[in-house]
């Protein structure tokens, strides 16, 4: 049955928007390289034979030239810039469709952050979609045996976080359900077992949400800030909800009203969490539904510790 242009594009949708946000580490943009390609497919006076290579042409060039834009504005962004999450278990699957948009975990898409938009370009439509590369010359408008460097040089610099030991899935959930049954318990001794001795809590407030004023580093030190965070938080009912975000253990978390507070991404490497990245931005949440209130959940914690205390 032949599709519609429109019907084609839509059939497309997922893979665009996971291509986009692959290259630019945010839904909102991405979301607005695909509306802009759709823009440019509806005034075309043909449909192209092959719709599939020229719409993700048309989005990979679209997207390199806003992540141009967009490099400027993390150098000013106030404090750490971590990717938006995206929920990646069956129950975040629907919105935007069935295709692994959020395969790379955040640790990887930090490093692409690395690379020059042609790079990254390269390496996510070789790497993570595995196009022919032709098909990626193609895309980026250069030829296939530059593409054949470029990805090549994209891979060297993104080595130390792609070939990091991860344990299998089923491990790696054991590891994630202890981890929130000793948060639950408010055991920070079981936590910091847990824990790798260097590891980090790393967070992301734009600005607009409290925030952490620096890193935090050390298992002992990191297990007792979230063992003393998540009891506060559950004394305000805030709940910490075990999920898949970016392909990795996480958490969503969520006020009284079930507003979305939070989101926590565990990086694991050698049978220990290294790395728990919490975006608190509401501009990065917005897309996972209402938004709570991160000030007044943090004023109402407060007064909550001075009246226990």
């Amino acid at each position: 049955m032949t599709r519609t242009r429109t019907q084609e594009f839509d059939h497309l949708r997922p893979l665009l928007f996971a291509i986009a946000y692959h290259l630019l580490g945010s839904v909102g943009e991405a979301e607005d390289a695909v509306r802009t390609t759709g823009r440019h497919w509806r005034t075309l006076p043909a449909a192209p034979r092959d719709a599939r290579a020229h719409l993700t042409a048309h989005l990979t060039r679209t997207a390199m030239d806003m992540l141009h834009a967009a490099r400027a504005r993390r150098a000013a962004y106030t404090g750490t810039w971590l990717p938006e999450p995206l929920l990646t278990d069956p129950h975040g699957a629907p919105a935007h469709g069935p295709h692994p948009a959020g395969s790379l975990p955040t640790a990887v898409l930090l490093e692409l952050e690395r690379l020059d938009p042609l790079q990254r370009a390269v390496f996510v439509l070789d790497e993570v979609f595995a196009f022919e590369y032709a098909q990626i010359a193609a895309a980026v408008g250069h030829p296939e045996a530059a593409c054949r460097d470029l990805a090549a040089q994209a891979r060297r610099r993104t080595a130390a976080a792609r070939t990091r030991p991860q344990a299998d899935r089923a491990q790696c959930a054991a590891l994630a359900a202890r981890f929130f049954d000793a948060l639950k318990d408010g055991d920070a001794g079981a936590l910091r077992e847990l824990l790798a001795a260097d590891a980090q809590l790393v967070g992301d407030g734009g600005g607009k949400a409290p925030q952490l004023a620096r890193t935090v580093t050390g298992d002992d030190r990191v297990a007792r800030l979230l063992t003393s965070l998540v009891t506060l938080l559950t004394r305000i009912d805030v709940t910490v909800q075990a999920r898949t975000v970016n392909s990795r253990p996480g958490a969503l978390l969520r006020d009284r009203d079930d507003k979305v507070l939070a989101t926590w991404t565990l990086d694991v490497r050698d049978g220990r969490i290294h790395t728990i990245h919490s975006v608190t931005n509401p501009d990065k949440l917005a897309h996972l539904g209402p938004v709570a209130d991160a000030w007044a959940l943090n004023r109402e914690a407060g007064r909550t510790r001075r009246a226990t205390t």
